[in-house]
């Protein structure tokens, strides 16, 4: 960009141009931009050479001039400056003429807009243009840079970017980069060369750490002190490191962040690493050397490491415009895959990837899955998760309830992913507890020493160790990502990013190098000292005239000339070791020492220049050397992070796995308010009696519509009456106490229609292809559909059934191909019929189903069961409920299976008016007495029974058959286990759960006995079953196991309670009994 410029008029002195560039630039002193004195944007001061501001002298006259003459601030700095050779410092001004002509001195124009200026403007900066002039032209104009007077113009715009760009790639190259042959940074290498110059090797002494630093400083690497200092400790790290560089005495740091100690107290040496396979052989010409930053010492600008070292200690760096971060790997696997590089340079990557198949933190921790890595070893970049090791303890207690010792579980950590903080990490965890953000914790300690790491984590008894873990990897750094960036300096000269073959390869490459230049210096040692030998030999040959030659010549250059005369013919060499020769090598016994030398040098010889000659003589001499190596790290060679895969490795904490997979109980009322409750809120009771509230502040026209037992992870399809299908997660639906009235359905699920009943709600926990749906409306219309359909409805809702006009969806149950379905009415008749290709083949979304029932008139469908394919007779049974709080069990071999559409067989009686009448008793003496009054019926339970067709039934005004209004009911038929447990819940809302094997085994004409007492005005509206594992099992989140070692014993506690039946101000949780 062209620099703003302005014009001076003919105001201005004749032969000084008249155009000056305006706060746009500077000029330049021998190539580098420094700030004016005197003008806008210079600061005062001296630097080191007396000199005010930054800039050079001539720059602080020509701003004094500029003010002198008149030049104002307000114009800007002239663009400009001298080279560095004005003369520096004084107070000698040259004499400036108002009028100055013939200057020859030039500032160049830039064609950009003109505005004008005064004449005292233009007279100043003529007067500052003749101090420069003048002070260039001095005695002092000698030295510096550039030749004396010149003027160096340049755009601020081209300026920044060179000089950007230049400290750009002192940083990449110079810094914050490692190199792929050695993976060191320039400040890593010159430590341990430093180190080694110290002879600071594994079995030496350890120095301080400052001696270390200061040689650095002093020698290699001219920056700050901290920066070697820092460098050095993370080396000596073995928690940053996979193999440490350097062997530290003293406090250098720790997980917990805190930092080392200062260096004048720590001591330092290499390790064996180090010394052996970093540094060997780096005298005898195998790296480039370079001079040191003020020349007074040469440093080698690689390490001639026999390891791929960038593998396996990882580095990382930002640099200008790039970073790096490369995790470290098992020096066990890193030298299988080399090895195997070597073996098959057409390696597979698949074949690589499993010999070196993710990265190990010297941290240890538990890799999820491969993908991550793979994705870095191809492309150089990727994200590797990290899970922190952890297994659930149970830890004694003190405490002594009822002469038993009680327990809690923890979750103990041993392992945190790589470069975690501890500290941190711990302090996080209590901000989480006390911000209620994380539940379950009683207690957070860390109990680190010496032997190895241990936070632990103290949960409360009722708290489930699965999911208290799952809320810590989500919400704390227990289970973090490594973003891998394999950015690394190719031949210290150019950055790339690298894949892992890359990497391998171009170490390889490296070793090539390095061994044949180790060859060949060598060879040249070897070459030069047979040539030595062979002199030897043929002076002790014939010593007596080489004695003679020598004792002839005046001094040692005529004897060293007579030596490589004729006939001698000695080369200047083999003549100076020949006069250096003692006369012990003339015996016989040296005689043979030297011929035997001679035959080793010959082989040796014989041997480099193989080497030399043939790449696989070197690559045998890798092979052997990687061996070597293999042998010096055997005890860091096992992998210290566990890989998981499968279902183990899962990298998300969902919703799911921060919720225990409970047992709940759901309840929907007809005017929409749903809750769940847990299972453990209603103990198992007596048959008979009353129960407990389950929804205490129902509305009084409100009704409980449906109720069902699920698991919290299940998916709950809400089906409404018009055949539309929803999808609501389980543990979505508020949890609340007893007595509470829930949530209106609506908000959870916006899409359901106003005015809109729901007909089901199925929990579902796994949509299964070989599974179904089976729907039932009010007028027995029966289909099944793929239970796969369900699976992903959308929000608006998916409609599943074609209904007549005036028909409605009433229920919905899951069945198999195979099994068969019983649907029961309200007149107490039952039919069963198979779920197959005959009766019921499988059908779309949209159609309407078929016939299941022929209801007599005036009688309607109340409930649908489905029956397992492959069954127990013997072990199952059917449950029978009338609204009147009456039940029994049946056998299921008692209904035989039918043809579809049939009116079906008798599956109860039901008892008389006696019931009807005693209940109206009931309501008057509770009006008289204000006493709510309990059904006291103490009757015979085997009571002669009325049929249908008697007393429980009516004729309407147009002539047809149905039941009586105050008549029983069928309201639920329903299979059960032996051993299962149930809960029937009533139109206001009283629960009761007891042993499915209470209620007594009779026949189909048998009419029950009571199973649920029942208050005035309230009927029993459904059953639900409790299956065996959800009757006799606590919530464990069994399903969270994945996540820790589930191995620990449960804890025991002890507790006790009443058995009030009847009191509905008892506590919201009890034991079952």
């Amino acid at each position: 960009m062209a620099a703003a410029a302005f014009v001076v008029p003919a105001l201005a002195p004749p032969g000084v141009p008249a155009v000056a560039s305006v706060n746009s630039g500077r000029w330049l002193s021998g190539g580098r931009p420094w700030p004016r004195p005197g003008w806008p944007g210079s600061r005062g001061g001296t630097d080191g050479g007396g000199q005010r501001g930054l800039g050079v002298g001539g720059g602080r006259r020509v701003g004094r001039a500029a003010t002198r003459w008149g030049a104002p601030a307000s114009v800007g700095a002239v663009r400009m400056a001298a080279s560095s050779s004005l003369s520096p410092g004084g107070d000698d001004m040259p004499d400036v003429p108002e009028e100055v002509g013939g200057g020859e001195l030039e500032l160049v124009p830039t064609p950009v807009g003109s505005v004008s200026v005064t004449e005292e403007d233009s007279r100043g900066l003529a007067a500052a243009a003749a101090a420069l002039q003048a002070d260039t032209e001095g005695e002092g104009g000698s030295g510096g840079v550039g030749s004396p007077g010149a003027l160096l113009l340049a755009d601020i715009n081209a300026e920044m970017s060179r000089s950007y760009l230049e400290y750009s790639l002192s940083v990449i190259l110079g810094r914050a980069l490692p190199d792929v042959r050695d993976g060191l940074k320039p400040v890593h290498r010159r430590i341990l060369y430093a180190m080694y110059g110290l002879k600071l090797d594994a079995t030496g002494v350890f120095r301080k750490s400052a001696r270390v630093v200061g040689e650095v400083l002093g020698k290699y690497h001219p920056h700050g002190d901290s920066a070697v200092y820092d460098a050095l400790v993370r080396m000596a790290q073995p928690f940053s490191m996979g193999v440490p560089l350097v062997d530290g005495h003293g406090n250098f740091g720790s997980t917990d962040g805190d930092p080392a100690a200062a260096m004048r107290y720590t001591e330092c040496r290499m390790t064996s690493l180090s010394a052996s396979l970093m540094l060997a052989d780096i005298d005898r010409d195998t790296v480039p050397w370079a001079d040191n930053f003020d020349g007074s010492e040469r440093e080698p600008l690689v390490l001639p490491a026999r390891l791929p070292q960038l593998l396996i200690n990882g580095s990382s760096g930002i640099a200008v415009g790039m970073a790096t971060n490369i995790p470290p790997h098992n020096p066990g696997e890193v030298i299988d895959g080399v090895l195997a590089v070597l073996a098959n340079p057409d390696l597979p990557e698949a074949d690589l990837f499993r010999l070196i198949p993710a990265p190990d933190f010297p941290t240890g921790g538990q890799i999820l899955g491969l993908d991550g890595s793979a994705c870095m070893y191809r492309t150089g970049r990727g994200s590797v998760a990290v899970r922190a090791r952890s297994h659930i303890e149970i830890l004694p207690s003190s405490t002594v309830r009822g002469g038993r010792t009680t327990s809690r579980k923890a979750i103990v950590v041993t392992e945190l992913p790589y470069q975690v903080n501890k500290a941190t990490l711990v302090a996080k965890i209590a901000d989480l507890v006390n911000d209620r953000k994380v539940d379950g914790i009683a207690d957070l300690r860390d109990e680190s020493d010496r032997d190895g790491m241990r936070v632990v984590v103290e949960l409360k008894r009722d708290a489930v160790p699965a999911v208290v873990l799952a809320n810590l990897l989500a919400k704390t750094p227990l289970q973090s990502s490594f973003s891998a960036n394999v950015v690394a300096l190719m031949n210290g000269r150019s950055p790339e990013r690298l894949s892992l073959r890359a990497c391998i390869d171009a170490f390889i490459e490296f070793r090539v190098e390095t061994i044949r230049a180790r060859a060949r210096y060598d060879l040249a040692r070897a070459t030069d000292r047979a040539h030595v030998v062979d002199g030897f030999l043929a002076a002790v040959s014939q010593m007596d005239d080489v004695v003679a030659a020598i004792r002839g010549a005046a001094d040692a250059p005529g004897a060293r000339a007579a030596l490589q005369a004729p006939p001698f013919g000695f080369s200047a060499a083999q003549a100076e070791a020949v006069l250096t020769m003692q006369l012990r090598r003339l015996t016989a016994l040296e005689r043979e020492r030297l011929e035997a030398e001679a035959a080793t040098l010959s082989a040796t010889i014989e041997r480099l220049t193989a080497t030399l000659a043939d790449r696989a003589v070197v690559v045998s001499i890798i092979v052997a050397e990687l061996e070597e190596a293999r042998t010096i790290l055997s005890g860091s060679l096992a992998r210290r992070s566990e890989i998981l895969q499968g279902e183990d490795a899962s990298k998300v904490v969902d919703d799911l796995s921060l919720i225990a997979n409970s047992r709940s109980v759901v309840v929907v009322t007809s005017q929409g308010f749903v809750k769940r409750m847990p299972v453990g809120d209603f103990e198992a009771q007596s048959r008979g009696t009353r129960g407990k509230a389950g929804v205490r502040n129902m509305k009084t026209d409100d009704v409980v519509a449906h109720f069902f037992s699920c698991y919290d992870h299940d998916t709950l399809l809400v089906i409404s009456e018009a055949g539309v299908a929803h999808a609501l997660p389980a543990h979505k639906v508020p949890r609340t106490t007893r007595e509470a009235r829930g949530a209106p359905l609506f908000q959870l699920l916006p899409a359901i229609a106003a005015g809109d009943s729901v007909a089901a709600i199925l929990p579902v926990s796994a949509f299964r292809e070989d599974e179904y749906i089976l729907l039932l409306t009010e007028a027995a219309y029966v289909k099944r559909t793929p239970l796969a359909a369900f699976a992903s409805p959308p929000s608006r809702g998916l409609k599943i059934i074609n209904l007549s006009p005036g028909d409605r969806l009433r229920w919905v149950a899951r069945c198999s191909t195979g099994d068969s379905v019983i649907v029961a009415s309200a007149g107490g008749l039952g039919i069963r019929f198979a779920i197959d290709e005959d009766q019921l083949r499988p059908s779309g979304r949209t159609s309407r189903g078929v016939r299941a029932m022929k209801l007599k008139p005036g009688d309607r469908v109340v409930d649908v069961d489905v029956l397992p394919a492959g069954g127990n007779d013997a072990d199952t049974y059917l449950l029978a409920v009338t609204s009147s709080g009456y039940g029994k069990r049946l056998r299921v071999s008692e209904f035989r299976l039918q043809a579809r559409g049939g009116i079906g067989v008798k599956i109860l009686k039901f008892r008389g008016a006696k019931a009807a009448t005693k209940a109206s008793d009931r309501k008057k003496a509770a009006a008289a007495t204000d006493v709510d009054p309990v059904d006291d019926d103490t009757s015979d339970d085997d009571a002669d029974p009325l049929s249908l067709d008697d007393e429980s039934t009516h004729v309407t005004a147009n002539g047809t058959a149905a039941l009586a209004p105050d008549a029983p009911s069928l309201v639920a038929l329903r299979s059960v286990e032996a051993d299962a447990e149930v809960m029937l819940i009533t139109r206001r809302g009283t629960l009761v759960r007891q042993a499915a094997g209470q209620i007594a085994l009779q026949s189909r004409t048998a009419t029950g006995v009571r199973v649920q007492r029942l208050g005035v005005d309230d009927d029993v509206v459904t059953v639900t079953s409790l299956p065996v594992a959800l009757a006799s099992e606590e919530p464990d989140g069994s399903d969270l196991a994945d996540f820790v070692d589930a191995d620990a014993e449960e804890g025991e506690e002890v507790g006790g309670g009443a058995d009030d039946d009847d009191d509905y101000n008892a506590p919201d949780v009890f034991r079952r009994q």
